[in-house]
């Protein structure tokens, strides 16, 4: 069992805290210091390309500006949404054991949500890529 004080005491507190101060003051040193020593051996002249993102050594052509179908994005949202069920399914078999009959029924009633989901997404068109337009999106 720890041996807690009763009383609010400044001097033990600063014994508990020592190697966190101590470890903040460093931080902060190397920080300071990092910054120095960029400030100091860091370039001093900007030529025309100093402000051009670097490509390898190719002069960069055309726009940085890529537009994207709003498919792509809506296939990454609903590939996050399904990754994260995979986690929590993933952790649920883990602990398949320890649930017992309760445990899978929570995770079948999961399951048959996200599913739900999946076929209300499937039915809209969100999941189709190709040239089909979407409905009510």
């Amino acid at each position: 069992m720890l041996n807690r004080p009763t009383q609010f005491d400044p001097a033990t507190l600063v014994q508990h805290l020592w190697p966190l101060i101590v470890y903040g003051f460093a931080v902060l040193a190397l920080i300071a210091l990092m910054l120095g020593l960029s400030y100091f051996l860091g370039q001093r002249r900007r030529d025309a390309a100093t402000d051009e993102p670097f490509e390898s050594g190719i002069v960069s052509q055309g726009s940085a500006h890529v537009r994207l179908s709003i498919n792509y994005y809506l296939v990454a949202i609903l590939f996050i949404v399904f990754d994260l069920e995979a986690i929590y399914l993933f952790s649920w078999a883990i602990t398949f054991r320890q649930t017992g009959l309760l445990g899978f029924i929570e995770a079948a009633i999961f399951i048959v949500i996200l599913l739900a989901g999946l076929i209300y997404l499937w039915r809209l068109g969100a999941l189709d890529w190709g040239g089909k337009q979407q409905r009510n999106l």
